[in-house]
């Protein structure tokens, strides 16, 4: 029997789920998203396991992965060095984010790194200064990569697309679908060990899903041959501070994978 304190939790749960979905501007839900988002939540913080065939099939479901290959069109046998990426991109009008930018953001930190953590796009710091989660988003970033015992400069940093779109709206598909190539490339030149995305954009262009956010987030995925993470975007905790705990459970993961310490009191 569903005591006072699993339904407190489930509200809570439900209560998080909308204000982020009011924070990516979603204004209405059908009932029935609703319905099953309430059911994920108390199949996942039951606090005795339970055999019965439908929990069965949803932490199956749970741990489903997805599992991408590089789109080999775009190389041609060959990989190109970040500067020569960068060339290629060049003054870029192949797109109309090109017309309201000051800056092309291309991309930032070690291109050796062992960890890419990529962006939907620049926002207005970024696009001003011409580099990378400079702003508040950006501050943040770097306070997360600073727990995870890294420097800014020991990861590289980029987005999916490289100019910023008006107001800091959301990238439009023929946007992204223009602009992520010169992401792929730097992902295949760099060669990291780990991929994290920040944001349900950047991992729909990554992993070419139409998954939620929240049934991505929480396990790796794999894009040609690299395990893939997702998580909330910065900006996303700075709205709304209760996914701060989640995203870093989710850099914990991060950490394990790369062998990094993990903190005594988490």
């Amino acid at each position: 029997m569903t005591t006072e304190s699993d339904l407190k939790e489930i509200v809570e749960d439900l209560k998080r789920y909308l204000e982020f979905q009011q924070s990516m501007g979603v204004k209405t839900l059908p009932a029935q998203k609703i319905a099953t988002q309430v059911s994920a939540a108390t199949v996942s913080e039951k606090k005795e396991p339970r055999t019965d065939i439908m929990d069965n099939k949803d932490i199956q479901a749970k741990e489903d992965v997805i599992t991408i290959e590089e789109p080999v069109n775009l190389f041609d046998g060959k990989t190109m060095t970040l500067e020569e990426i960068r060339e290629e991109i060049g003054d870029c009008t192949r797109c109309k984010l090109h017309e309201g930018r000051t800056n092309l953001v291309f991309g930032d930190g070690n291109p050796k790194a062992r960890l890419v953590f990529v962006g939907e796009g620049p926002g207005r710091d970024e696009d001003m200064q011409g580099k990378p989660f400079v702003g508040r988003s950006g501050k943040l970033l770097t306070k997360i990569i600073e727990a995870m015992g890294l420097k800014r400069e020991d990861v590289y940093i980029c987005n999916v697309v490289k100019c910023r779109p008006p107001d800091n709206r959301t990238p439009e598909p023929d946007e992204m679908s223009t602009c992520e190539q010169f992401l792929f490339k730097q992902i295949r030149f760099i060669k990291p060990e780990v991929i994290v995305c920040l944001g349900a954009t950047a991992a729909k262009s990554v992993l070419k899903t139409k998954d939620s956010l929240g049934s991505l987030r929480g396990k790796f995925h794999m894009y040609s041959g690299t395990k893939l993470m997702v998580t909330y975007h910065p900006a996303a905790l700075l709205r709304n501070p209760n996914f701060k705990k989640p995203a870093w459970e989710d850099m914990q993961v991060v950490m394990k994978e790369l062998g990094l310490p993990l903190p005594k009191n988490k």
